[in-house]
């Protein structure tokens, strides 16, 4: 037979053969095909475009889509190379019986062509299976209707077949590079290769520290401003520079120091695992980088998985207080008249009212710089909106009896409270009786916001009118009386129950207000802005679900490829401690040591990147509009503990491997 024809066979043999380490790699290839696929499924969905509010979930798919990929093919890439090197030894092997390059070259193929076979069939098969479940599933996080068909295109299948070609594409070509460059001797010992340690290890560790360094305080002093985004990447840039630096320079550092301390190093189970860390520092301080990496992400990912869904209906209400907010111009229908109509049309639709508030307000577009309110600036980012409000409408709304003298007013902020005891407001000075801790329809998020309001509450209608006209003289309105006139009555309505059982209820209201001809200005249906926030939130939570499983399937396989990749290469150290007088028990002392060494960095780093980037996701909760910091801290508490059991028995398993190669 010839050795073209024996390829083929000796491919699949290769694989069977290395089961230990091709096994994983299959399993982890279908589940990155699959949830590829998934993606790529339900965003080539025709239907998906025709669902209320489904823009945003599709938007937020398409670019989860566009991450997962970013993510797949490094992490697949990583774990080709780890194939390669342990293949080496067996690929010297046949160079030296008789193939020629060329021939593992087509032997690569063949096994690659293999693999991706399997993993692109295993995947569509299992996606093909499943697809509509995680549909389903996604339709009932966005509050979408779960009645909607799902159905299958080819452009889905086309473009995982693609992307994954395309990846594997790369991995063989890197194999080729590697097999050509290499020396038959070389491909014979190059799976024992040692590692050289790093060199200028003092600067690279100051460095890392540094970079580190520079990456947690980013996030410490992160601001809720325009600038949050790019504050993100930019510690997520710098901690993930930072931990590859001290993880790799860093630890050889420290072992070095180690190995200077006589009393230390000269015991036998020290000495084993000192001198052979430093013997490969390099590969496995980049592989301990990975796993404090992925184990980072797996719990950030989580931990804002979970508090945006436990803090879903805390958003919504937040953005919409009321399930209608009417708004009428102003004097030409009596707050009685309009009590009077919508409690009728509750009535009839057998619902409860838990609020119905009245108030006259407007809204003047300022500059507020400290406790001083002036004309906006023209297109500015600066510009803050600040309503007007009666003490009248405030002490009905709030249910208190405050009283105010003529220059007092109550100045509220669904921001940090200002602390000032006057405001300039436009040269007129006010004294600030008092902050209020809240007003209904203006909720407090108790931070700096994208886009803070303020509430001037004044004494009554003709202060109302005065500072109302100062602002309009201020910014050059002529007319100052048909500028009063334009202030709109607010009417706010809020019902008991369920929002789906709520839908007729609003929709009477509404067709109401539009009977009102010449007093109706326009209504905020708070049921269906509700509806849209939960649609896109809902795929933000699909997507946090499935990153979150993809991360944690990269950190499981890295953990076991870097299990297997010590034992081997610990299995002839430890043969020759044994011939050399080491006991069975004094090897177990070692290995014993190693493994926890090697379990606890990367966890203790991942929870210090946890503990550091809690400012950052505090602020980019903020951000979404979750303002519950004791939500936060409650599901990072939880998701830490979870994560820390799950890793040390998915550790513990993953290190029996070792174990059995070694002994």
């Amino acid at each position: 037979m010839s050795k073209w024809k024996m390829l083929p066979r000796m491919a699949v043999k290769g694989v069977i053969q290395n089961g230990t380490v091709y096994y994983p790699y299959l399993m982890a290839g279908i589940f990155s095909a699959f949830t590829y696929f998934i993606f790529a499924s339900i965003l080539c969905n025709d239907l998906v475009a025709t669902l209320p509010h489904s823009a945003y979930a599709w938007m937020l798919l398409l670019i989860g889509k566009g991450l997962l990929g970013i993510i797949l093919i490094p992490f697949l890439f990583y774990a080709n190379s780890f194939l390669i090197k342990r293949r080496t030894k067996e690929f010297g092997l046949y160079s030296i019986l008789g193939l020629e390059k060329r021939h593992i070259g087509v032997l690569l193929f063949c096994e690659t062509l293999l693999i991706y076979l399997a993993v692109i069939s295993g995947g569509i098969l299992l996606g093909t299976v499943l697809a509509k479940l995680f549909f389903l599933l996604l339709l009932k996080l966005s509050n979408l209707p779960v009645e909607a068909e799902f159905i299958f295109t080819w452009q889905a299948f086309a473009e995982t077949i693609l992307f994954f070609g395309f990846t594997f594409a790369i991995n063989l070509v890197y194999g080729l590079i590697q097999v050509s460059k290499s020396k038959p001797v070389e491909l014979f010992s190059g799976s024992r290769k040692g590692e050289k340690e790093p060199k200028l290890v003092w600067l690279y560790a100051a460095l890392g520290v540094l970079v580190l360094g520079t990456g947690y305080a980013v996030s410490i002093r992160s601001q809720l401003d325009e600038m949050i985004f790019i504050d993100f990447f930019l510690a997520v840039f710098l901690v993930v520079a930072g931990t590859y630096l001290v993880f790799t320079s860093g630890s050889v550092l420290i072992l070095r120091i180690l190995k200077k301390n006589k009393k230390f190093y000269y015991q036998k189970e020290n000495f084993i695992t000192v001198s052979g860390m430093l013997c490969r520092m390099k590969k496995n301080a980049a592989g301990l980088a990975n796993i404090c990496i992925f184990s980072t992400m797996v719990v950030i990912t989580l931990i804002c998985t979970v508090a945006l869904y436990g803090g879903l209906e805390q958003i919504t209400h937040y953005n919409y207080p009321y399930d209608i907010m009417l708004d009428f111009a102003s004097g030409n229908l009596s707050r009685e008249q309009i009590e009077e109509d919508a409690g009728e049309i509750i009535d009839r639709n057998e619902k409860q009212a838990v609020r119905i508030d009245i108030f006259e307000v407007r809204s003047l577009s300022c500059r507020v710089n400290g406790n001083h309110a002036d004309r906006p600036v023209s297109e500015s980012r600066d510009n803050n909106t600040i309503y007007l409000l009666t003490l009248e409408d405030y002490n009905r709304i709030e249910g208190k009896d405050q009283t105010l003298s003529d220059g007092q007013i109550l100045f509220y902020t669904n921001g940090p409270d200002l602390g000032f005891d006057t405001l300039d407001f436009l040269g007129i000075p006010l004294e600030i009786k008092e902050e209020p801790e809240e007003i209904f329809p203006y909720p407090k998020a108790g931070k700096g916001f994208f886009d803070l309001m303020y509430v001037m509450v004044v004494k009554d209608k003709e202060a109302f009118d005065l500072y109302a006209g100062e602002y309009a003289k201020a910014n050059g309105v002529t007319d100052r009386e048909g500028f009063l006139e334009s202030t709109y009555q607010k009417a706010g309505i809020l019902l008991e129950g369920e929002d789906a059982l709520k839908q007729e209820t609003v929709e009477d209201l509404i067709a109401w207000c539009k009977e009102q001809q010449g007093f109706f200005a326009s209504y905020k249906d708070g049921l269906e802005g509700r509806s849209m926030l939960r649609t896109m939130y809902g795929g933000l939570l699909f997507i946090g679900i499935l990153f979150g499983t993809v991360f944690f399937m990269c950190l499981l396989l890295i953990m076991y490829y870097k299990q297997i990749s010590e034992g081997y290469e610990d299995r002839g150290s430890f043969e020759i401690m044994q011939k050399v007088g080491m006991s069975d028990h004094e090897i177990r002392r070692t290995i014993h040591k190693q493994i926890l060494l090697v379990f606890f960095l990367p966890l203790t780093g991942a929870v210090l990147h946890t503990m550091a980037g809690m400012f950052m996701v505090n602020n980019l909760m903020s951000a979404l509009q979750l303002f519950d910091s004791r939500l936060i801290v409650t599901c990072t508490a939880a998701v830490l503990f979870v994560f820390m059991v799950i890793y040390c028995i998915s550790y513990l398993r993953t290190a029996r491997t070792y174990y059995k190669i070694v002994n």
